[in-house]
Order: structure tokens, then C-alpha cells, then sequence
């Protein structure tokens, strides 16, 4: 019979750059007494935990050792597989680059976790990076020697560089990851002060404006691009990972896969950036992705942030364009148009409703309707 409350938590470990399994259990003589039969069963005082090699050998003897003892909790150890249809995260470029000496590298623990859990490559950039600037600005202190002393410190230093509320959180993140996720200690700095909560409003293109910038594009295939973002309403890093049988033009659809939040949905297909799609691709003929690079890779999303950039500069708007510009005004332009609030978080595939209503602070067609008090008794 089990023992009521008596469970099992497993974790990943890298100890000495191998893949080790961690056990972390409450004080219980019956299950310490259990972990010494293990076979090659070790501790670290890293880590502060037990752990033993990573193999299917070893995690057979952790189930047949404690069956009917206790609960070997694994939501955590396989948390890579319940992330149905994301793909592998490669982020060998921080592990093979060439540092100096004097810089610390994010720990090899802190990659691996975000492999195993999947995260978006660009997230994982920005953890990288901001990571690292907190852990090279105390360098003469081991991380398990950090504290939230120098947290605070680093902070503050960066509120005092007026970096962003966006920037800010970030750092935070990175760094929570790293002790909350990678160490294994929930809430370890759930007192750390954020920044309060900044709303700005998207910036948004008029119609002739979306139509001056695609007139002003300098090949079908810069025209595609900016249409496709515009009528689609796709982020940048939707569009370049769109292969050609993403596009369903039997349904007038489009199938956007692995978005932010490891999400799919469909979003719709313009008849005019269709006719426009077949004519570029009789010309380019892309294989695999939509978009590709001279050599046939992946467009880059620097290339479509100088196409949009150019032809916003072409068409002489004062404004600095960028892609996400042409997906804010996808969203005001169908909510001016009377189109459903609902359809459109659907179509931008936002989680919540509340991210979609700001766009009714800046579709002018609702501020028009609204009169002024003053005009009310003048």
C-alpha cells in the first residue's frame, strides 16, 4: 500500500557536461533509506541534490524501486513531450562561439533546460543575452553564490540607464529562469520588485499608406512580403517560416504553424495577394519555404525589415514602418470594417481577448462617432 503524501520529483541535470537524472524528496527516513539501494546513486552539493546517470536503465530501477512506496512525479522531466508539435530549439551557435577569456558564458544547465522545454529561438536569444550581462556584471561572484542583493543592485542600474519596462521585465525573466527553472527553486525571487505595468498603443498605417507601401516595393517578391503581411495579419517570424504548403488557396486559407505560445491557426488569404503569389512564384520559384535566400535557406528576418523599412521610405511616410506596424493595422482595419472582435483575436491568435481590444483605442472610425462635449453646447 502506498505511503499517503510520499512522492518523488525528477529533474534534469548537467554535472560535468553529463546528462544526470536529479531526485528531490521530502525528509523521510523510509525514502532515504530507499535512495541508498540505488545503484551509483551520488549527491551534489550544487545542486543540493541526489541525483544518478540519465539512462532508460536507470529510470526503470527509480520505478521498480519505489512502486507502492511513493509517487515518481515526471511532469517535469518530460516536459519536452507534452509540447506537442513545437520544433527542436537549436541553439548550438552560443555553445560553439569563440569568447574571451574574461567573459562568462551562459552555464550549459541554462541551455539545456531551454532545449528540453522548447522555447522560441528568439526567447531563448534574449534570455541568453540577458543573462549573461547579469552574470558578467558580477563576475568575480559563483552564480550559486548570487543573491537578491545583486539583483537589486543590477535593477537598479538598469532603471538608471532608463532601459525599458519591456527590458526590464526581460532581465527579470532571464534571470528567474535560471534559479526558478534550471535550479529547480519555485518563487526563489518572488519579492523582486518589477516595473509597473506600461500600456502603449500600436502604431497604425491608414489605408492609402498599407497601399502606397506595396506600390513602392521594388520586385513581386518585396510585394508579396509586405501583402502578405499586411492582409494576413502574420508576424514577422510567421511569414518566413511559412512553407508553400502553408498556403491553401482551395479554402483561401493560410496555415500558420508553431506561432508564439507554440501555437497553429489559420488566417485568411487576400485573392489579391494571390494573383501576386503565382506570379512571383512562377519567377522564383522557392522550394521549400516561401521565401527563401539567394542559396535557398530561410529569408532572413533582417532582409523583411529592410524591405518594409525601404518601401516606407519610397513612399515617402513620415512615420518608420516596421512589420509589426502592417499587422497592427490588419487588426484596426477589420475591427473599422465592423469585423467581430472574436474573429480577429482568432486571426492574430492571441490567447486572450483583452491583448485584441486595444485596437478599438486607435480604429478612428469608433473615436468619430464619439462627440465632444464642448461641440454638445456650443
Amino acid at each position: 500500500m502506498r505511503h499517503l503524501g510520499l512522492h518523488i520529483s525528477l529533474k534534469h541535470l548537467l554535472i560535468d557536461q553529463i546528462k544526470m537524472i536529479g531526485l528531490v524528496f521530502p525528509p523521510n527516513k523510509v525514502l532515504q533509506k530507499l535512495m541508498k539501494t540505488l545503484p551509483s546513486i551520488k549527491w551534489s552539493t550544487e545542486y543540493n541534490i541526489v541525483y544518478v546517470i540519465n539512462s532508460q536503465e536507470k529510470l526503470i530501477q527509480i520505478y521498480d524501486t519505489f512502486r507502492g512506496i511513493a509517487w515518481v512525479d515526471t511532469r517535469l522531466f518530460y516536459i519536452n513531450k507534452i509540447q506537442k508539435g513545437n520544433q527542436k530549439l537549436n541553439i548550438d551557435y552560443f555553445r560553439n562561439r569563440k569568447l574571451e577569456n574574461t567573459y562568462r558564458a551562459c552555464p550549459e544547465s541554462y541551455l539545456i533546460k531551454l532545449e528540453l522545454k522548447r522555447y522560441a529561438y528568439n526567447t531563448a536569444k534574449t534570455y541568453i543575452s540577458l543573462f549573461e550581462k547579469f552574470i558578467n556584471r558580477f563576475y568575480k561572484i559563483p552564480l550559486n553564490e548570487l543573491t537578491e542583493n545583486e539583483i537589486r543592485q543590477y535593477l537598479k542600474e538598469l532603471n538608471d540607464q532608463s532601459k525599458s519596462n519591456s527590458y526590464i521585465h526581460q532581465a527579470i525573466n532571464s534571470i528567474k529562469f535560471y534559479f526558478e527553472i534550471v535550479l529547480g527553486m519555485p518563487n526563489r525571487f518572488y519579492e523582486i520588485e518589477r516595473p509597473r505595468p506600461q500600456t502603449t498603443l500600436p502604431k497604425v498605417l491608414s489605408i492609402e499608406e498599407v497601399m502606397a507601401l506595396i506600390n513602392n516595393t521594388n520586385n513581386y517578391k518585396h510585394r508579396c512580403i509586405v501583402s502578405l503581411l499586411y492582409s494576413a495579419g502574420l508576424r514577422r517570424s510567421e511569414l518566413i517560416n511559412l512553407n508553400l504548403t502553408d498556403i491553401d488557396s482551395d479554402r483561401m486559407l493560410i496555415h500558420v504553424k508553431n506561432a508564439k505560445g507554440n501555437k497553429d491557426r489559420y488566417t485568411i488569404l487576400s485573392k489579391t495577394t494571390l494573383i501576386d503569389l503565382r506570379i512571383y512564384f512562377k519567377k522564383w520559384r522557392p522550394k521549400k519555404f516561401l521565401f527563401e535566400g539567394p542559396k535557398g535557406n530561410q529569408y532572413s528576418p533582417s532582409s523583411v525589415l529592410k524591405i518594409v523599412n525601404k518601401a516606407g521610405e519610397k513612399a515617402n511616410i513620415k512615420k518608420r514602418v516596421t512589420p509589426h506596424m502592417l499587422r497592427h493595422s490588419f487588426a484596426t482595419h477589420l475591427l473599422e470594417n465592423n469585423t467581430d472582435l472574436r474573429y480577429i483575436q482568432s486571426l492574430l491568435g492571441h490567447s486572450s481577448s483583452t491583448t485584441t481590444e486595444i485596437y478599438t483605442q486607435v480604429a478612428t472610425k469608433f473615436l468619430q462617432v464619439v462627440q465632444s462635449p464642448l461641440d454638445l453646447i456650443s
